[in-house]
């Protein structure tokens, strides 16, 4: 059922106000909704910090942003590798050197169907490195700014977290036995939901109240996502759905993200994305989240076992 809270025509950038005296930090930007959402920002006033693996695209991308909305527009970027753990923890501290406040940490980028099995150079598979535990880390080493500037995390997950196992594989959570692209993509993304959802439960016991975690998904969106990591196969198939109307545009992907990040009076139990056929395309507003995602016993396993691997501990 659709999210009637913004109109017919669902959440659009449109409700974004002036973002001058902002900040917000932004992984995986130099493409598809990441790019959207950070030229955007930029757009309304916003200071933008990009977390990207490639400094030359980076600069490719901020110089295409500039050229648009002119010289004095704030973006720059920061070089990290989500899939490599002190990469991450490096550009984190880099962050809290060049930044005083992050009013939403974006965590946008991602790997998707890797067609085999690839571990990260921390030993973990790289779809749950990449989009899992790079995030994860990023999320904990940022979170003190975040608490003092009443931030906002933000998680781009997908619908693929319905599209698999539905559960994490903790007997076999690199997939060494039986591995399948879209399996491990899914747990990967369940992860990150989970995590949010974890995340919101342990700030109210907590007593922390500054900070507001919210997840959402891009529905199916133009991007490169498929045709960085995926198969032939899967970019051949995914090529002509793009063809489809079961394929929506990179800009209107990056509005749910957009919305989490800026609109106010969010109900952070709700999980964000386009409202229409099979929560692919259509209005942007909350589509609702399957039970197995919201399952407490894994979800809290999951941020124990993720505290371990990561060597990394939040300061709730």
């Amino acid at each position: 059922m659709a999210d009637t809270r913004f109109g017919r025509k669902g959440w659009t950038p449109d409700r974004i106000k002036s973002l001058s005296g902002k900040t917000y930090v932004i992984t995986g930007a130099t493409s598809g909704t990441g790019f959207v959402a950070a030229r955007i920002l930029a757009s309304k006033g916003g200071k933008v910090v990009m977390l990207n693996r490639n400094p030359s695209k980076s600069q490719e991308h901020i110089r295409k942003i500039k050229d648009e909305l002119g010289e004095n527009v704030d973006v720059t970027f920061i070089t990290m590798d989500l899939g490599n753990q002190a990469s991450v923890k490096k550009a984190a501290n880099q962050v809290l050197e060049e930044v005083d406040r992050i009013d939403a940490l974006m965590c946008n980028g991602a790997i998707a169907q890797v067609p085999k099995q690839v571990l990260t150079v921390d030993g973990f598979e790289s779809q749950l490195g990449v989009n899992y535990y790079g995030h994860f880390t990023l999320q904990a080493l940022l979170f003190d700014m975040l608490d003092k500037s009443n931030g906002r995390i933000v998680t781009v997950g997908s619908m693929g977290y319905d599209m698999g196992i539905k559960t994490i594989k903790f007997d076999d959570m690199n997939w060494d036995k039986d591995y399948q692209a879209n399996d491990a993509y899914s747990q990967s993304k369940l992860a990150q939901i989970m995590t949010i959802y974890e995340l919101q439960d342990r700030l109210k016991k907590a007593g922390k109240k500054n900070v507001k975690a919210y997840a959402c998904h891009p529905g199916s969106s133009a991007t490169s996502l498929i045709t960085t990591s995926g198969s032939l196969l899967m970019r051949i198939t995914f090529g002509l759905m793009k063809l489809s109307p079961m394929v929506q545009s990179a800009e209107k992907g990056a509005y749910p993200e957009l919305m989490c990040a800026t609109e106010d009076n969010l109900d952070e139990s709700g999980f964000y994305g386009p409202t229409g056929r099979s929560n692919w395309v259509g209005p942007v507003g909350n589509c609702g989240i399957k039970a197995h995602a919201l399952d407490k016993n894994v979800s809290k396993r999951l941020w124990d076992l993720s505290e371990k691997a990561t060597g990394v501990r939040w300061h709730l």
